[in-house]
């Protein structure tokens, strides 16, 4: 299998091997990835900001639990080209529902063909704003709370926390909330000093967000290190 122009941005991720990386998507992750899913892919890879779409090793991953726990009403915070968000379209049932909330409709757009093409679009609900108003408003309607089975959070690191405290109310018990980016590129086990300055605001924030969610007795925890670090949260109470 040849690489396309879509792999010219993979660099050595969590493995920090650039051939396991390849091997792996090579081997198990293209094979099986979805023809709108990978046309996507090619479209984001042109994109100057293609690093922050969801690694494609993540994305299987988060296909196969949205199936076992057959997720129907969803939550996407961070939606950027779609990748993500796509994928679940094609993970859920006909007619489930995914509230995707970005407040950069501009990128959502770049996707949006793709989206519309794959004959998934009536599953989204992209509302284009800030995610932590939204939120709110939803929990105003107490039918919401503990209505959803599935969310996905790949946005501002610094509000990981606000987002997981909301979502716990509005996820399910036995439900899932999936945060990415959770090993901030290897950073959180690196010295600060070691770590360049643009990251380390939002390291800090994922280390506090790490560390919390370790103690949580609200939740089942799995940290995933597939892509950027999956931090795979069950809500058990």
């Amino acid at each position: 299998m040849e690489f396309t122009r879509a792999e010219s941005f993979l660099h050595e991720g969590l493995l920090q091997s650039f051939e396991l990386t390849k091997y792996i998507l090579k081997t198990n992750v293209y094979p099986r990835e979805p023809t709108p899913l990978k046309e996507l892919r090619e479209v984001t890879a042109r994109h100057p900001g293609k690093l922050m779409s969801t690694a494609p090793d993540s994305g299987q991953l988060i296909g196969m639990l949205l199936k076992l726990i057959n997720a129907k009403k969803t939550i996407e915070i961070g939606v950027y080209t779609g990748y993500s968000l796509l994928l679940t379209a094609l993970s859920i049932p006909h007619d489930a529902m995914i509230i995707a909330i970005d407040p950069n409709k501009e990128t959502y757009e770049i996707g949006l063909p793709v989206i519309q093409k794959a004959g998934v679009e009536h599953k989204i609900n992209f509302i284009e704003s800030q995610a932590l108003p939204v939120l709110d408003i939803l929990l105003q309607n107490k039918d919401n709370e503990g209505s959803f089975d599935f969310a996905f959070v790949d946005a501002d690191k610094e509000n990981y926390l606000n987002y997981h405290e909301r979502l716990l109310k509005l996820v399910k018990v036995g439900g899932l909330i999936i945060f990415d980016n959770t090993l901030w590129g290897g950073t959180v086990a690196q010295p600060e000093e070691a770590v360049s300055e643009d990251r380390k605001e939002s390291r800090r924030s994922i280390i506090e967000f790490n560390n919390s969610v370790s103690i949580d007795q609200r939740i089942e925890i799995a940290l995933a290190p597939s892509g950027d670090g999956l931090t795979i949260c069950r809500r058990i109470r």
